[in-house]
């Protein structure tokens, strides 16, 4: 892991495209913007769990053969 120490409006860049700045500094809260281009997801870590978890649970999930069926109308 990179560690990096920035002040507030200085920033960091990902890339050619993301720039991560510091907004505001409150005691043991960092405000933070990120600049990306909009085909970049960008998610807080635990959304970002929350939906792996979700997305993992429905690909194991089984579906019988009516429901696909009503899904496509055939």
């Amino acid at each position: 892991m990179l560690a990096l120490s920035r002040k507030t409006n200085e920033s960091i860049m990902l890339g050619n495209d993301i720039e991560i700045t510091v907004l505001e500094i409150k005691g043991d809260q960092v405000k933070i913007g990120v600049n990306a281009p909009k085909s970049v997801a960008i998610f807080r870590k635990e959304i970002y769990v929350q939906i792996q978890e979700e997305n993992k649970k429905a690909a194991e999930q089984q579906v019988d053969r009516d429901t696909i069926e009503k899904l496509f109308k055939i």
